[in-house]
C-alpha cells in the first residue's frame, strides 16, 4: 500500500474530482503490490490496507471481499472528492458556533477518516496542509489534549508508566511494525502552555508525527507516537472518572529518570537507527534529558531546539527586513520574556549564531534580555536557575534597570530591536508594552509573540499593529490572519511554526545515518530556513513562506542537515545509499535525494499470503 514517489518520474495529468483541491498529476508507473496476511472483516478493519469502497471487484474476490461492502466500486478521485464535500458541508453547518466547538467537530472529521483509511487520510492532509494543519496541529491539538479522555475511541501509539518499570523491553515488540524510523515522546508534562494534561498529551506525538508524514514524507507505517505515563500533578484530572491515565502524582527524581532511561534503552535496542523527538517536558526535564541523552542517542528536543531554530531563522529575517547586512545580527537587541526551555533554547542558539558571526566564543552577549514571571533576571536574583544563569545581567551593567524590572521599564530603557514572547501568557504585551515598542532605536522594531495554543498568545496582530505601529514585523506562534491597515497596505503575519523545521530535522538526520544531531546540524537548518525567502519578500515583512509549501521546504532543510551531517563525518548512509555516495552529492543532488524519498500516499494492490 506504501511507496515512494520519484519526484522525476514520468507522470500523467490525473482526473480532476470535483473538489480536488491540489490539481496532482499521478505516477505513470503502476504501484507494486503489497503482501498482506490478512483476508476479510480483518482487512477492512486495518487502516493501514483499508480502501473502503476503493477495492476493486478483482480484489475484493481475492480478498474475500464479496458482500462485505457496497457493490459500487469509487475511484481514489471520487472518495477523495466525497470526503472534502462532507469536510465543507460540516464547515457550513457550523457557521456560527463557538470556535472551539467548530474545531473539535473538524478534528473529530478527520480523526475518524485516520482511524479508516490511513491512504486517503494522509492524501487529503498533504494536499489541504494549510488548511488542516491548524486542526491536527496547534492551536486545535491543545484542546484536542484537553479533552483527549472523552474523546478517545481507540489506541494509537504506545503507552509506557511507571507500572511498566521492568517491562519495557519487552513491551517495546508489542509494536507491530518491524522498522520504526521517528518516534516522538512525551510525558504531558507541559504541553504547550497548558501545563500537566498527563496522559492526555498522547495528542500532541499523534499530531507532531502526522506533520512528519504531510511534510516530510516519513512512511506512517514507521512512525511511533509515545505516551511516558509517570503520573500527573494535575488534581483536576486525578479527579476526573474519565482519566485514562495513573492516578497518581508524578514521579522525580532518580525514579522519574530511571523510567525514562529504561524507555531510551528499549527503543534503541529494538530500533537502533530510530531517532526520538521530545515534546513538551517540563523545564527541568527536557534540558536534563537532552544532555543525558543526546551523545549517547539519535535525538533532539523540539521545544529547546526546535523553536530556537525557527526562531533564529526569523531573528535573522528580520535584520534583512530592518535593512541592514546580516553580520549585523551580532548588535540585535532582543528582550526574550519567558525563561522556560524554550525562551532558553533560543537565546542559546542566538548566543551561538552570534559567536560564529563574531569568529569568537561568548557565553553571553550584552544585549540579549530575559525576564520571567518575576521581571528582569540579574544576578541578584535568588534561586537563579543554572540554565537561566549565562542570561542574567550584571546589575553594573544595566544602569536605570534592577532586578525584577517590569517589562514596561525594560522596554523603555533598553529599546530594543525585537520583543520575543515564549511565556505562555496571553495578553502580557499589553498597550502600554506595545506603544513602548514605538521608542525602538529602528524604525520597523520586530515583535515575537510565539506562545501556543492561540489563546496564550501574548499580543494580537492587531493590537501589535495598532500600538506599536504600521512598520512593526510580527510573528506568531498559532496561525492569525493578516491585518488590514487601510489605504491597501497589509500588516503581513508570520508563522513562527516549529513545522517549518523538525520534519526536516528528522528526515535529514534518517537519510544521512546519523547517530546523533548535533548544533552544526540544527543551525545548518535554520540557516536554510533563514535563506529561503527572497529579499522582495523580506521588504515586506514576510520571514517565513506559506506552509502550502511546506514539502518543498521540508525537502531543502532536509537537505542541508544531511550536508551538515556529512560535513561533520556523521553520516553513516541509508539503505542502499552509503557515505561516500552522499559526500559526493552536489547541493542540488542531496534535495533530489531527499524529495525521492518522501513518501506519497496511492492504493496499492494487495495480495494475500498466509
Amino acid at each position: 500500500m506504501w511507496r515512494l514517489a520519484l519526484s522525476s518520474s514520468a507522470a500523467v495529468s490525473a482526473a480532476a474530482a470535483a473538489g480536488l483541491r491540489c490539481r496532482r498529476s499521478y505516477l505513470a508507473a503502476i504501484p507494486g503490490p503489497c503482501i498482506v496476511h490478512k483476508r476479510g472483516a480483518d482487512i477492512l478493519h486495518d487502516p493501514w490496507f483499508n480502501k473502503d469502497t476503493g477495492f476493486p471487484l478483482t480484489e475484493r474476490d481475492r480478498l474475500g471481499l464479496r458482500g462485505l461492502l457496497p457493490p459500487r466500486v469509487f475511484s481514489f478521485e471520487q472518495q477523495y472528492a466525497r470526503f472534502m464535500e462532507s469536510y465543507h458541508s460540516l464547515e457550513k453547518n457550523t457557521r456560527g458556533q463557538p470556535e472551539s466547538v467548530v474545531s473539535l467537530a473538524k478534528w473529530r472529521i478527520l480523526n475518524r477518516l485516520h482511524d479508516r483509511n490511513e491512504t486517503l487520510y494522509y492524501r487529503v492532509l498533504i494536499d489541504n496542509i494549510k488548511d488542516f494543519a491548524p486542526i491536527i496541529y496547534t492551536p486545535t491539538v491543545g484542546l484536542v489534549c484537553q479533552n483527549y479522555s472523552g474523546l478517545f475511541r481507540r489506541p494509537r501509539g504506545m503507552y509506557f508508566s511507571a507500572k511498566d518499570k521492568g517491562e519495557m523491553m519487552s513491551m517495546i515488540y508489542n509494536w507491530p511494525a518491524h522498522q520504526v524510523d521517528m518516534v516522538v515522546v512525551t510525558d504531558g508534562s507541559r504541553i504547550l502552555g497548558l501545563g500537566d494534561l498527563g496522559v492526555q498529551g498522547i495528542g500532541i506525538p499523534i499530531g507532531k508525527l502526522d506533520v512528519y508524514v504531510a511534510a516530510a514524507g516519513m512512511n506512517p507505517q514507521r512512525i511511533l507516537p509515545v505516551m511516558l505515563d509517570v503520573g500527573t500533578n494535575n488534581q483536576r484530572l486525578l479527579e476526573d472518572p474519565l482519566y485514562l491515565g495513573l492516578r497518581q502524582p508524578r514521579l522525580e527524581g532518580d525514579e522519574y529518570l530511571s523510567i525514562v532511561d529504561e524507555f531510551m534503552e528499549a527503543v534503541f535496542t529494538r530500533w537502533p537507527k530510530a531517532i526520538v523527538q521530545f515534546e513538551d517536558f517540563q523545564m527541568k526535564w527536557a534540558f536534563e534529558t537532552l544532555e543525558r541523552y543526546r551523545r549517547r542517542f539519535c535525538m533532539f528536543n523540539d521545544d529547546i531546539q526546535g523553536t530556537a531554530g525557527v526562531a533564529l531563522a526569523g531573528l535573522l529575517g528580520t535584520v534583512r527586513a530592518q535593512g541592514r547586512p546580516l553580520s549585523d545580527f551580532v548588535n540585535q537587541k532582543i528582550v526574550v520574556v519567558g525563561a522556560g526551555s524554550a525562551g532558553l533554547g533560543v537565546l542559546n542558539v542566538a548566543v551561538r549564531a552570534v559567536s560564529l558571526m563574531a569568529g569568537k566564543d561568548v557565553m553571553y552577549n550584552n544585549q540579549f534580555y530575559l525576564l520571567d514571571k518575576d521581571g528582569l533576571i540579574t544576578k541578584e536574583r535568588k534561586n537563579l536557575d543554572p540554565a537561566a544563569a549565562p542570561f542574567a545581567k550584571n546589575p553594573g551593567d544595566i544602569e536605570g534597570l534592577r532586578e525584577g524590572a517590569n517589562l514596561v521599564e525594560v522596554v523603555k530603557k533598553v529599546k530594543p530591536h525585537v520583543l520575543l514572547g515564549l511565556s505562555g501568557v496571553g495578553g502580557i504585551f499589553n498597550e502600554e508594552v506595545l506603544k513602548a515598542m514605538r521608542e525602538s532605536d529602528i524604525p520597523k522594531p520586530a515583535i515575537f509573540a510565539m506562545s501556543n495554543p492561540t489563546m496564550n498568545a501574548e499580543c494580537t496582530p492587531a493590537d501589535a499593529f495598532k500600538c506599536a505601529g504600521e512598520n512593526v514585523v510580527f510573528a506568531s506562534g498559532s496561525p492569525f490572519e493578516n491585518v488590514e491597515l487601510g489605504n491597501g497596505k497589509v500588516g503581513h503575519v508570520n508563522q513562527a511554526n516549529n513545522m517549518y523545521l523538525f520534519p526536516g530535522i528528522g528526515l535529514g538526520t534518517l537519510l544521512s545515518g546519523a547517530r546523533f544531531i548535533t548544533d552544526g546540524m540544527l543551525q545548518s537548518a535554520a540557516e536554510c530556513l533563514a535563506s529561503y525567502m527572497t529579499d522582495d519578500e523580506i521588504k515586506k515583512g514576510i520571514l517565513y513562506p506559506s506552509i502550502g509549501s511546506i514539502r518543498e521546504i521540508t525537502a531543502e532543510v532536509g537537505a542541508a542537515v544531511l550536508r551538515a551531517a556529512v560535513a561533520e563525518e556523521l553520516a553513516e548512509g541509508h539503505c542502499e545509499v552509503g557515505p561516500k555516495e552522499l559526500s559526493q552529492m552536489s547541493k542540488e543532488e542531496t534535495v533530489q535525494y531527499v524529495k525521492r524519498n518522501m513518501w506519497f500516499p496511492v492504493y496499492s494492490p494487495l495480495v494475500h499470503e498466509k
